[in-house]
C-alpha cells in the first residue's frame, strides 16, 4: 500500500529540479574527460613541438590535480550566477562561461597555450555529458507519473537537453534560468518557472542537493524537497542557517537514501 501524501505536498501540481550536483554528477564525469583529454594531448602529434617546460608542467597533472580543476570550474560557475544582476549585467549564458572560465584556470595553471581556442571550446562542453546519480533517472520518471517533472538550473537550455537525452533522465520540460533572463536564486526564476507551468508557486516542489537554492525557491512560495549528495552542500550542519533549514525543508532526505526513489517513497508513489 502507498504511504499518504504529507500535508505540505497535497497540492503539489510539478517538481522542479536543481541539475548540476542534485541530478548529475560532474565530480566524477568532468575530471574523467579531463584527464582523458589530457592523455590524447599528450600523445597528439603536435605535442612535441611545445616548449619543454609546457610539456613538463602538462605532464605532470595528476587526476588529483585535474579534480581541482573541477572544483575550481564550478566554484567560478557559482560566482558568476550570483553577481549576475538582471537588467545590468551583460546577458551571458553557461556555456560561454564554461568556456571563458576553462581559458582563465588553465592560464593560473600555467598551461595557457597547452590547447588551442578550439581545443578548450570543445573541452568546455563537457558539462553536457554528465553521468546521472544511480537514482535519478528512474526516480525522475516515476515521480513523473504523478507530477510534471521539470529542470529549473542555471544551465542554458541545449546544455540540459544534452543532460536529458545523454542520461535517460526523462523530464517532462526542461526549463532555463535564462528563460526568464537571470540566475537562481533570483526570484524571477522560480517564480517564471511556475508561471510557465502554468500552476501557483504553491504548487510547486523544488528538489536540490543544496539549501541555498531551497531558500531563493521557499522564498518564493515554493514547497523544498532536499536530496543530499556527496559534498554538494556549501552550509555547514554546525552553521546557524543549516539548522535552520532542518526545519523549514519540507522534505528531507539523507545521503544513502535513494536519493530520488526515496522522494518517490515519501510522497506515497508506488514502485
Amino acid at each position: 500500500m502507498a504511504a499518504p501524501i504529507p500535508e505540505a505536498f497535497r497540492n503539489i501540481k510539478a517538481l522542479t529540479f536543481d541539475v548540476f550536483g542534485t541530478v548529475v554528477d560532474y565530480r566524477t564525469s568532468v575530471p574523467q574527460e579531463l584527464v582523458r583529454r589530457a592523455r590524447e594531448k599528450i600523445e597528439s602529434p603536435g605535442f612535441s613541438s611545445l616548449p619543454e617546460a609546457l610539456r613538463t608542467r602538462f605532464k605532470g597533472m595528476t587526476e588529483e590535480d585535474w579534480a581541482k580543476v573541477t572544483q575550481e570550474w564550478r566554484i567560478s560557475y557559482w560566482e558568476f550566477t550570483r553577481s549576475f544582476v538582471p537588467g545590468k549585467s551583460e546577458w551571458k549564458d553557461i556555456d560561454a562561461h564554461h568556456y571563458s572560465a576553462l581559458h582563465e584556470i588553465l592560464r593560473k595553471w600555467g598551461l595557457t597555450s597547452i590547447y588551442t581556442d578550439d581545443e578548450v571550446r570543445s573541452i568546455s562542453l563537457v558539462w553536457h555529458k554528465l553521468k546521472p546519480w544511480d537514482d535519478s533517472a528512474a526516480g525522475i520518471r516515476r515521480l513523473g507519473t504523478r507530477y510534471v517533472t521539470s529542470t529549473l538550473s542555471n544551465g542554458n537550455q541545449s546544455l540540459l537537453q544534452d543532460l536529458d537525452v545523454y542520461g535517460g533522465l526523462g523530464f517532462r520540460k526542461i526549463q532555463s534560468s535564462a528563460d526568464f533572463g537571470a540566475y537562481k536564486p533570483h526570484p524571477t526564476v522560480y517564480l517564471g518557472a511556475a508561471a510557465a507551468l502554468g500552476v501557483r508557486p504553491d504548487e510547486v516542489a523544488m528538489v536540490a542537493a543544496h539549501l541555498a537554492d531551497l531558500a531563493g525557491a521557499r522564498g518564493t512560495g515554493l514547497r523544498t524537497i532536499y536530496v543530499e549528495r556527496p559534498r554538494e552542500e556549501s552550509w555547514g550542519p554546525e552553521e546557524q542557517q543549516y539548522k535552520e533549514a532542518r526545519e523549514w525543508v519540507d522534505l528531507w532526505v539523507s545521503e544513502g537514501e535513494e536519493g530520488f526513489l526515496e522522494v518517490a517513497r515519501r510522497l506515497g508513489i508506488p514502485e
